[in-house]
């Protein structure tokens, strides 16, 4: 057998550990990357604009335990843009528009592998977690992302989020895609976040989003959002599969899905999961590269960019009972309006609490001012209280407060009556679902949660 030392492996490493680890005396040198040497080399592996954060930055603080957790060296976070065109976003055909978002997504997943390979044949360690999809999965619907690219780079000085939620760039607006690398080193110079935000607060977005996810004071309905934008991804899916399941027949299923329909979840499956508007990123002004039409004639911009979309004849998909049913129905009488779930089934405690924010349906709640307290018992023992007034939400651990309604559940029957498995009444009866207060109060309460 071998030695170690004298396996050509080994001795051609040693060999040639000085000409390949070239940064290394650098590195010893001076301890941290050069920022503008790590700016160039961005740029010429194809990003558009690059900016640092250090790992241990304040704004990270929400994500950091994940980003240690899963890339447990990262001392500095790359943040980078790779520009889109935006004509192609801006077109009423979305094959037109998905086509440039699965092509510019493809390329910042390329330029993230060839700054990796750069920075690893050099001797630093990278990573570079999806832009967008894949993800981890098995911990759908919870939080599946490794790393928040926007918080990213709104740290790392490459824009500010605007109230569409999509990050503007100063330069290139919110046409832009996000990626990130974590690496092993520190840089030089890390970057500060804009002291300005890009958004006009023209409101555009908010007249072009078709089921109204945006509304002008700011608030965002992500369930609305969520459930048309996103149909064809993870939680549609699933609610389009319970469909097919429960259909008697093909005929049964030609009543439910559209042939169109049906052609549409193929395509997503077969070359990529299509959005269903993206409106909001289609008609935003902002940006120096893209102002310029809009500050030249509003008028002219309104009827190439925004009536196009607002005209479009398409099936808008919501929840029933939503915020986003009523405001699609009344604003968009052009537009067929589809009942759907949003596929969202919690698998825990925890995770229901978690998600009543994203679900939340402000306009639902209009005139409800309730105290919630929530114990669950059986497989998991969890306390939570949620507070719903003035069309708003707030939910903590444990029991705060005076209740105005108490509820007591075994959590395998809670979580079986919130995916309609189990009747709420029966499980009153047999006190599976235990309540001290009003049952109206619940009623009322799930008025706000549509799914």
């Amino acid at each position: 057998m071998v030695k170690l030392d004298e396996h050509p492996t080994v001795k051609h490493f040693y060999e040639n550990q000085l000409n390949d680890n070239l940064i290394e005396d650098y590195l010893n040198r001076f301890g941290k990357i050069d920022s503008s040497w790590l700016i160039d080399l961005c740029k010429e592996s194809g990003a558009d604009d690059v900016g640092f954060v250090e790992v241990g930055c304040s704004d990270l603080a929400k994500d950091r335990e994940d980003i240690l957790k899963y890339i447990p060296h990262s001392k500095t976070l790359i943040s980078f843009v790779c520009r889109m065109n935006r004509s192609p976003v801006r077109s009423p055909a979305r094959s037109v528009a998905n086509l440039e978002f699965h092509h510019t997504g493809e390329t910042v997943n390329k330029v993230a592998s060839a700054i990796v390979s750069k920075l690893e044949k050099m001797g630093v360690r990278a990573v570079n977690p999806s832009m967008g999809f894949p993800m981890e999965m098995d911990k759908f619907p919870g939080k599946i992302w490794l790393i928040s690219h926007k918080t990213v780079a709104v740290a790392a000085g490459l824009g500010q989020m605007g109230i569409h939620r999509n990050v503007i760039h100063p330069k290139y607006g919110n046409f832009i895609l996000l990626g990130t690398i974590l690496i092993d080193f520190e840089v030089d110079i890390y970057a500060a976040p804009i002291d300005y935000n890009p958004c006009l607060e023209c409101k555009l977005c908010v007249a072009a989003c078709p089921v109204g996810a945006i509304s002008s004071d700011g608030h965002f309905n992500f369930s609305s959002c969520y459930t048309h934008n996103y149909r064809e991804f993870m939680g549609g899916f699933t609610d389009w599969v319970e469909g097919v399941t429960d259909c008697d027949s093909a005929k049964d299923y030609s009543r439910k899905f559209s042939d169109s329909e049906s052609a549409s979840m193929w395509q997503s499956l077969s070359f990529g999961a299509n959005y269903k508007a993206a409106y909001c990123m289609a008609v935003c002004p902002a940006g120096e590269d893209v102002i310029r039409p809009f500050l030249e004639n509003r008028k002219t911009y309104l009827d190439d960019v925004v009536r196009p979309l607002q005209e479009k004849e398409e099936t808008l998909y919501v929840v029933p009972g939503s915020d986003a049913e009523e405001y699609s129905s009344k604003r968009f009488r052009n537009k067929n309006v589809k009942r759907v779930s949003n596929g969202l089934h919690p698998k825990s405690a925890r995770g229901f609490m978690q998600g009543l924010g994203i679900t939340f349906q402000r306009e639902q709640s209009k005139g409800l001012d309730a105290t919630y307290h929530f114990t669950f018992t059986g497989e998991e023992y969890y306390e939570g209280t949620v507070v719903i007034q003035d069309r708003s939400i707030q939910s903590s651990e444990g029991h705060n407060g005076e209740p105005d309604l108490h509820i007591s559940a075994d959590i395998g029957v809670w979580l079986g009556f919130l995916r309609k498995e189990r009747s709420l009444i029966w499980s009153i009866l047999t006190r599976k679902i235990r309540l001290s207060g009003s049952i109206m109060l619940l009623k009322k309460f799930g008025k706000c949660f549509a799914s």
